[in-house]
């Protein structure tokens, strides 16, 4: 479940989680409350949060953003929703106009085809664990497990994920709880599993702890 304010949707379970995890971790103890009232937000649909991160892989934020706005500029209707359809439609050299490579176009056009198609079951995924979720969204073209579990820590804001292959997570856990020695993916693990079942709160904070901007997909 979520709340729903002017910024978006807060998972329901978020004040729950954050009392859980200051009783049961001594670093986040002290880091949940430096952020008051700030929550992971979801936004927008299924399909273009997906597609912002296709169009973000291996390009810095400015980049990004500037080759989101050209995209979304291509297509009718607003950023918040993008139609597989409206995607499939636009011919090659209008999308490279908008500074995509052409495997980004190959991997945009993947994804829309596989929505089109109902290869992804949207419908059905408030009742499908996290892995079926992942092992769908990985058989797409430019999906990989850490893009697929960003979008269940933020579109979907399921509340037990654990991205160990993301850097800024690792990195965090060094600083935090390793006095910044380097830390593995076995040592990452068996930290989060304390966190249970609320790794994804945890991890939100651990990357609040890197950079006070909220965090988005």
């Amino acid at each position: 479940m979520v709340r729903a304010n002017a910024a978006g949707v807060t998972p329901d379970y978020w004040d729950e989680a954050c009392r859980h995890l200051v009783k049961r971790d001594r670093v986040l103890k002290k880091l949940i409350p430096q952020w008051g009232e700030a929550r992971l937000q979801s936004r927008a649909d299924a399909f273009t949060t997906l597609a912002r991160s296709i169009i973000g892989q291996q390009i810095s934020a400015k980049s990004a953003q500037a080759s989101w706005e050209k995209f979304v500029a291509l297509l009718p209707g607003n950023a918040a929703k993008i139609q597989p359809a409206a995607l499939l439609a636009q011919p090659t050299e209008s999308l490279r106009g908008a500074g995509l490579s052409a495997r980004k176009i190959e991997y945009l056009r993947d994804l829309a085809q596989h929505f089109e198609d109902g290869q992804v079951h949207v419908k059905q995924w408030t009742q499908m664990d996290d892995e079926a979720i992942i092992d769908e969204l990985v058989a797409i073209r430019g999906i990989g497990r850490w893009t697929a579990e960003m979008f269940l820590i933020f579109h979907l804001t399921r509340p037990n994920v654990l991205p160990l292959d993301d850097p800024r997570l690792i990195k965090g856990i060094s600083d935090l709880y390793f006095s910044g020695e380097p830390v593995s993916r076995a040592e990452a693990r068996e930290l989060g599993d304390a966190w249970a079942p609320y790794r994804s709160v945890a991890t939100w904070y651990i990357w609040r702890s890197l950079d006070p901007a909220p965090v988005q997909p």
